[in-house]
């Protein structure tokens, strides 16, 4: 589990760089990578719990 949260911390600080910078090379790499990494965490349950929220909430 400690190696998972780094690796979503490292990934995660590094996307925010890349976005920020503007730089597309490697963009979507670490991005799929920041996501399998965050959906092994304990963190997955409650952001789909409040994506489906957000999608019920929407108007149809």
């Amino acid at each position: 589990m400690a190696v998972t949260l780094s690796l979503v911390l490292l990934f995660g600080l590094f996307l925010a760089l890349i976005l920020r910078a503007n730089k597309s090379y490697g963009t979507a790499l670490v991005a799929a990578l920041f996501g399998f990494y965050l959906a092994n965490t304990g963190a997955a349950g409650t952001i789909n719990d409040l994506m489906n929220a957000l999608v019920h909430a929407l108007p149809n």
